[in-house]
């Protein structure tokens, strides 16, 4: 008989700034270090290092100038499945996938995000925006979303 633990969420507030993009992505690796894959914690670093770093370059901070990190760990059967969230105080152009110059020094991100994920999103409210990425267990494929939400309710970072 196959027993799974029970989903894990954590959440983090760091400041909105490179030393908070470092806290988030040592807060990530010492927590899901030894619950999942090396390969799978290497992607999910460098897709949290692009969502913070794109929060502190191109959206305003949430109240107290910083930013809220959070990623859930589910696991399945087949493996664990997992969500990061990175929630800033918003930016006036929604964050999208744009087309870059190869000699272009940034705009990357959101390629590296999509390339590493399952799918990713955003959702906006009031207060701001979550720029979410998911992965699946190994060898299983998910559709991109985009800005579309998740299939099911989003991770709440208070």
């Amino acid at each position: 008989m196959l027993t799974e633990s029970p989903e894990q969420t954590w959440c983090v507030v760091v400041p909105n700034d490179g030393a908070g993009a470092r806290q988030a992505r040592h807060w990530l690796a010492n927590e899901l270090g030894t619950a999942v894959p090396p390969a799978l914690l290497a992607d999910l670093v460098a897709v949290l290092a692009e969502l913070v770093g794109n929060a502190v370059r191109h959206a305003d901070p949430l109240p107290g100038r910083v930013i809220r990190v959070g990623w859930r760990l589910r696991p399945t059967p087949a493996g664990p499945r997992i969500r990061l969230q990175v929630t800033d105080g918003g930016a006036p152009v929604e964050p999208r996938i744009r087309a870059v110059d190869p000699d272009a020094p940034d705009g990357r991100g959101l390629h590296i995000v999509a390339a590493l994920s399952s799918r990713w999103g955003i959702d906006r409210d009031g207060l701001g925006q979550s720029v979410w990425a998911e992965f699946e267990p190994a060898g299983q494929q998910a559709e991109l979303v985009g800005t579309d939400a998740f299939d099911e309710p989003g991770l709440v970072v208070a």
